[in-house]
């Protein structure tokens, strides 16, 4: 599992809310002055209030790490069928070095 991966599992528990995550592709990324990689994610869970506040605050949540800085993050698609959740999510990660 990919630090960001394990990071959104950890912070959903945090929150009450228990995630899988289904799928992670990633791509290398860069600027002119910065290199990272693109994610997308797919996670799964238990509906619940705790789900939904979680997903709700992605946008503004802070991730640390010597390595990385999470410089973007979005729930790009959520859906449910019988009380599961499924959330797509993108994310820019930038090397910070460490």
């Amino acid at each position: 599992m990919s630090l960001l991966a394990r990071r959104l599992t950890r912070a959903a528990a945090a929150a009450g809310a228990t995630v899988r995550v289904e799928a992670h592709t990633s791509r290398a990324w860069a600027s002119a002055t910065f290199t990272g990689t693109r994610h997308a994610l797919t996670l799964t869970g238990a509906a619940s209030p705790a789900l939904d506040a979680w997903l709700a605050g992605l946008r503004d949540a802070e991730f640390d790490t010597a390595r990385e800085l999470v410089a973007d993050l979005a729930l790009v698609e959520r859906s449910g069928t019988g009380g599961a959740v499924v959330a797509r999510i993108e994310a820019l990660t930038v090397d910070v070095g460490g």
